[in-house]
């Protein structure tokens, strides 16, 4: 599987962004998809997931509201809609897809349960 994600950019605070993770080389039906992210000098941690078929989501107690993932079956895309970014939303923000995620109960919280990850696209919010 190839994820190739993009969308980042400079963006002031309160503003949004939409991020794009384009799968390649599967079919996700099985498949929960995550979206991660890494301040500079932190460590990466969780932000979002959906499970490709049930569409169950699950988000980061930071997210509060602000941030939606959905995803695209005919594009084989994910999103996560980014609103009002504060400068601590910036980060490296990664997709990455878990190939055996059964049917849709897991949080899928923990980056081992991730095969895959895509390259990563910046996101700098100026205050």
């Amino acid at each position: 599987v190839q994820l190739q994600a993009s969308g980042g950019g400079l963006v002031q605070a309160g503003g949004s962004l939409r991020l794009s993770c384009v799968a390649s080389g599967a079919t996700l039906t099985t498949y929960a998809m995550g979206w991660f992210r890494q301040a500079p000098g932190q460590e990466r941690e969780f932000v979002a997931s959906i499970h490709w078929t049930a569409g169950s989501r699950y988000y980061a107690g930071f997210v509060k509201g602000r941030f939606t993932i959905s995803r695209d079956k005919f594009k084989n895309t994910v999103y996560l809609q980014l609103n009002r970014l504060a400068p601590e939303d910036t980060a490296v923000y990664y997709c990455a897809a878990d190939p055996d995620s059964g049917y849709g109960l897991s949080t899928n919280e923990a980056e081992y349960e991730y095969d895959y990850w895509g390259q990563g696209t910046l996101v700098t919010v100026s205050s």
